[in-house]
């Protein structure tokens, strides 16, 4: 078969790469060198360019993509399609237009992220409290910048801020926006970063523009007068705790409960939610509640659904007769979203360097900053009405002698000279004879010199007081006082967040849960567990247990008891006979694998109930050493169901025995030798997996197979076994002392 010939192309046929004279050189770096030079500055930019806020209270995304409207003329204009803004941005931003529109939906009102959204759309913009409603895309979008706007681009073009180069130097974006209010507090912002990240909770725009001005006139007061606590787009009814808030405004860490606002609509025995915590969505909350109804744990709830609609959201739940909507809303906000915690990390970018700053500290480097943006406005004013009266007194000198003027300019033969001849005659410099060579000869006539002259001296006191307010602090400081109260004036709206303090709730509701009442649990050998009422035992015939299955375990108790179930996987699973619907004798029971979702291949082996946890448990081993537990040691403050490492997997277990109390125990091995040794003698452990001690030497080929309590045992001479320490190797097994011990031997075999 003929070989198949490769195609040139035109690379050299060897393969040593020095045929081109290139070597390869490999450098050995310490990998610390590497992360410091080639990871960090990629962990500076996220930190720097994307993800935390700076102190105008905007991402680089936001700010290119809101800069970028404004230049388009969409501050006044009408709006546009939201695939041309994004086009238009991708100017600033490179990252792509899913997500400039991604940044461009959470600033939109129609998505109801923000307090005071900054751009004005039509259209679909899905909506911030439902995470299955996704927006159009941009190309069926409208939007244009809200009239908030107004108070971030004002004076940008009077040098306030500065001016920086795009990623490709094509053209120029502000650093910052001139905020006139402190926007950093009034938008809810998050940004993770790479070790660090950030998380602002949004405030009413009148508190913190009267929260700033109070600062600004008493760097020591009380913040909590003005700035009362963190408001939210979605509403909701947030629990003051007064020394929680002062340590978040102070440090700028912390978190606030957020719970949902719901009423009871008698007539139709259902209940309407129509506010939700911020941090939440409509489906987690219904999710949440399937979860709680499928359990058995909101029995009470006939049906939920979501009701929301164009007139806002709302969940709705449909009660069952006689529930008790107050104790149900309760464990539904202590089990569900409806009541969420939002945690505040107030890490801002200050100079480039990110710290985390409480809101006394945001707010004096905000301070500074628009005190310097404002200083920067009036220089750059002043600036302007400098060259204009240095214009104008040029303008003066020439009319009060314009015959002169106008014989000059008719004697002069040149055109290019006019303007020398002007400077050289009236003693003006190039500017002003520009400026004057420019008036139209319409204007020459008294009326337009008196104009000239009386703007001259009221241009001059104009220069008097811009020069009086860069001198005067306290003249900048009322500036910002006065913008501040126009910005509250004119876009401030009342708290959409409720705020209700601890006492003002009613007292916590007890989850009662199911009536205790007494019942008999029931554990078979294969896993099958039945939770029955005596009466239900006393009608009841015979046991019912699967072909080759029989009772294992069996305890009586209340119906809300605790219990543990240990498997051969070295796990233990906890719950509570209130998650077992009642049985009945003849039938086989739940299947513990399949209803406590247990691994595949495991079994249960033993059960406990764990009443106050007081007392502990025996672990003997095949190797014949035993461990004994405290029963604290399985005790967890959290819901876990599942602990794994229950017990030591080091040797296979033979015998779990609860110790109430100190007892003697009869230890037998397959050779068959006994002992009988007190429980005193092994020293509790708290951690679960300990490997224990030996109790019994065993020779090499024999193991320990079985432990009883002497008082079940047909031991008659006790001392001919009995030990006073251990490891020891017990004896021999007489035949008087085996017949029940051999019959119990089988029991705990099968």
């Amino acid at each position: 078969m003929p070989k198949k010939k490769t195609p040139d192309t035109g690379k050299p046929k060897s393969g040593n790469p020095n045929v081109l004279g290139l070597h390869a050189a490999v450098v050995e770096q310490p990998i610390t060198d590497t992360l410091e030079t080639n990871y960090m500055p990629y962990a500076m930019s996220v930190i720097v360019s994307r993800a935390i806020p700076e102190i105008d209270g905007f991402k680089p995304s936001h700010r290119k993509l809101l800069y970028t409207m404004y230049k388009m003329g969409l501050l006044t204009g009408a709006r546009t399609k939201s695939a041309n803004i994004v086009g238009q941005t991708m100017r600033l931003n490179p990252h792509g237009d899913a997500a400039i529109y991604d940044t461009m939906v959470r600033l939109s009102r129609g998505y109801g992220a923000l307090l005071t959204p900054f751009v004005d759309s039509k259209g679909n913009f899905g909506k911030h409290y439902s995470r299955d409603m996704s927006w159009a895309a941009p190309r069926y979008t409208e939007a244009k910048l809200t009239a908030i706007c107004q108070e971030l681009f004002r004076d940008i073009d009077s040098d306030t801020v500065d001016f920086v180069d795009n990623y490709d130097n094509s053209m120029k974006e502000p650093a910052l926006l001139p905020t006139t209010f402190p926007n950093i507090l009034v938008s809810a912002n998050s940004g993770i970063a790479v070790g660090m990240a950030s998380q602002f909770c949004g405030f009413n725009l009148k508190e913190v523009c009267d929260t700033a001005a109070a600062y600004l006139k008493n760097p020591d007061c009380d913040l909590m007068e003005t700035l009362l606590a963190p408001d939210f787009p979605t509403g909701g009814e947030l629990i003051c705790d007064r020394d929680a808030l002062r340590d978040i405004y102070a440090t700028g860490r912390g978190s606030v409960k957020v719970r949902a606002k719901w009423r009871y609509v008698k007539e139709e025995n259902l209940i309407e939610i129509t506010e939700i915590p911020y941090s939440t969505s409509t489906e987690a909350i219904l999710d949440k509640v399937a979860e709680l109804i499928k359990a058995g744990k909101a029995r009470e709830i006939a049906d939920m659904r979501d009701e929301t609609d164009l007139s806002g959201l709302k969940l709705t739940i449909d009660l069952k007769r006689g529930a008790d909507p107050d104790k149900l809303m309760a464990r539904l906000f202590k089990q569900t979203p409806l009541e969420d915690a939002f945690s505040c990390n107030f890490n801002v970018l200050i100079g480039g360097m990110p710290q985390v700053l409480g809101v006394r500290r945001i707010l004096e480097e905000w301070t500074a900053w628009r005190t310097e943006s404002v200083r920067r406005r009036v220089f750059f004013v002043l600036g302007k009405r400098r060259e204009k009266l240095h214009l104008l007194k040029g303008l003066k000198r020439i009319l009060l002698d314009i015959d002169k003027a106008i014989k000059i300019i008719r004697e002069t033969e040149e055109e290019s000279e006019v303007i020398p001849n002007l400077m050289i005659g009236f003693g003006i410099d190039q500017v002003q004879a520009e400026y004057v060579a420019e008036i139209r000869l319409r204007n020459i006539n008294k009326e337009y010199i008196l104009k000239r002259v009386k703007e001259t001296e009221a241009l001059q006191d104009e220069i008097d007081d811009l020069e009086d307010i860069l001198r005067d602090p306290r003249r900048v400081k009322k500036i910002i006082l006065e913008e501040l109260k126009e910005a509250a004036k004119k876009y401030g709206e009342p708290r959409r967040t409720a705020i209700i303090y601890a006492h003002e709730l009613p007292d916590p509701v007890e989850d009662e849960g199911p009536e205790e009442v007494p019942v008999h649990v029931f554990l078979s050998k294969e896993g099958y567990f039945k939770k029955i009422s005596p009466q239900s035992l006393r009608m009841s015939g015979a046991q019912k247990y699967k072909e080759g299955d029989g009772l294992r375990q069996s305890f009586e108790t209340t119906s809300r008891a605790e219990v543990m179930f240990f498997t051969d996987k070295c796990q233990v699973y906890k719950t509570r006979l209130s998650e077992f619907d009642d049985s009945k004798a003849s039938v086989l029971g739940d299947y513990l694998p399949a209803k406590l979702g247990m691994d595949a291949g495991e079994s249960v082996i033993f059960m406990v109930l764990p009443g106050d946890y007081s007392g502990g448990l025996l672990f003997f081993f095949e190797n014949g050493k035993a461990a004994r537990v405290e029963l604290k040691a399985y005790q967890t403050a959290s819901n876990r169901r599942k602990l794994t490492g229950a017990y030591s997997d080091k040797s296979p277990l033979r015998t779990i025995l609860r110790l109430d109390g100190e007892m003697e125990l009869a230890v037998y091995s397959t050779e068959p030798r006994c002992l009988i040794f007190h429980t005193a003698l092994l020293a509790p452990k708290t951690t679960r997996s300990t490997q224990g001690v030996a109790v019994m030497s065993l020779k090499p080929k024999y193991h320990l197979e079985a432990v009883r309590p002497l008082e079940e045992t047909a031991i008659g001479n006790k001392s001919r076994y009995r030990v006073r320490a251990v490891p020891a190797a017990g004896a021999l097994l007489r035949q008087e002392d085996t017949e029940e011990v051999q019959l119990g031997l089988l029991d705990q075999e099968s």
